[in-house]
């Protein structure tokens, strides 16, 4: 289902420049710009994929993974095709390198089956939600104004006029920060100061913020550089929680897969500077955990995405520390 897109300006000769991301695509009559979904019909750009999900399930919060925004509970799931970077160890690279069978759906519909499902909301994820983002605009409206949540899971890749027009809605994003080198970045297809600048804008905002950094062998897990990364983290707040993701050889990427030497090694650089570091797509005992950051007390339990808070209180039992978990 096309519908007129947000943020873009018509060009030369019948083509439209795309504003919504740090790519500016500049595209032609009848073709798509680097998303695969936003496209040039008649002279006007269009979202191709609006209110057309080819992905649709209830998961765990966890799953996003979202650790300390209402652990436990369920939230639906929704994710179209395209993406705006061309990672080459791509997990979801079926549907966000080429457009699939679609079905259409409405935000009605999918309020409906949140709700029918005991679903705290909706999450928008799978591909990248951003290049999705009329439908996902207007579907968060929709869930907001019902006092459901809205989730994004995203590369942060985003402009800051749309970002600032759409933060509004969102209760909480997991943003993928892929690295800490723009030469990294440009190697993936997008801009380190651009997913920089969407995690500083939604924490002032006050989303819940928390990262994810998948592990790359000799790629993106320079000690140095890895530290830095956490600093900068830190000085946002040291109570994002940073989840460190075991990588495995996807799409394009053969590297090895991460040993869970350089997993530990990199909590316990992390550890230094932020409060709450998890392990993820790794079974290593108590490394998914959640301790207080004040005395070591266990506070949030996890066995796969099964999940046990040992108090329902954002204060420690034992030594009254403030916890940044939104039970």
């Amino acid at each position: 289902m096309g519908v007129l897109a947000r943020h873009w300006e018509r060009s030369k000769d019948g083509k439209v420049k795309c504003l919504l991301c740090p790519h500016f695509c500049v595209i032609s009559e009848g073709k798509s710009g680097l998303c695969l979904i936003r496209k040039n019909v008649d002279g006007m750009l269009q979202q191709s994929a609006y209110a057309e999900p080819c992905s649709v399930s209830v998961d765990p919060i966890e799953k996003k993974p979202l650790y300390h925004f209402k652990p436990g509970s369920d939230i639906l799931s929704v994710g179209t095709n395209g993406c705006n970077m061309h990672c080459r160890h791509c997990q979801n690279w079926h549907i966000s390198t080429q457009e699939t069978t679609r079905q259409s759906t409405t935000p009605e519909k999918l309020l409906h089956l949140s709700k029918s499902n005991s679903s705290i909301g909706i999450a928008y994820t799978y591909n990248e939600p951003l290049v999705w983002y009329e439908f996902v605009y207007d579907c968060a409206k929709v869930f907001r104004d019902s006092g459901q949540k809205n989730v994004l899971v995203t590369n942060g890749q985003i402009n800051p006029d749309p970002l600032t027009e759409l933060t509004p809605l969102i209760d909480a994003a997991n943003v993928d920060l892929k690295g800490f080198t723009e030469e990294f970045y440009k190697n993936e297809g997008g801009f380190l100061e651009s997913t920089k600048n969407t995690i500083e804008h939604m924490a002032k905002a006050g989303v819940h913020i928390e990262i994810t950094n998948l592990l790359i062998p000799n790629l993106n897990d320079d000690e140095d550089t890895f530290e830095e990364m956490c600093r900068y983290i830190s000085d946002i707040s040291r109570d994002i929680p940073l989840h460190l993701s075991r990588y495995f050889p996807q799409y394009k990427s053969s590297q090895k897969v991460t040993t869970e030497k350089s997993l530990l090694n990199c909590m316990k650089i992390a550890s230094k500077h932020l409060n709450y570091v998890f392990i993820g797509n790794a079974s290593i005992p108590e490394k998914a955990d959640t301790f207080c950051p004040g005395c070591n007390k266990k506070i949030i339990e996890r066995t796969g995405y099964q999940t046990r808070c040992l108090t329902e209180e954002n204060i420690c039992p034992d030594c009254s520390h403030k916890l940044s978990v939104l039970f």
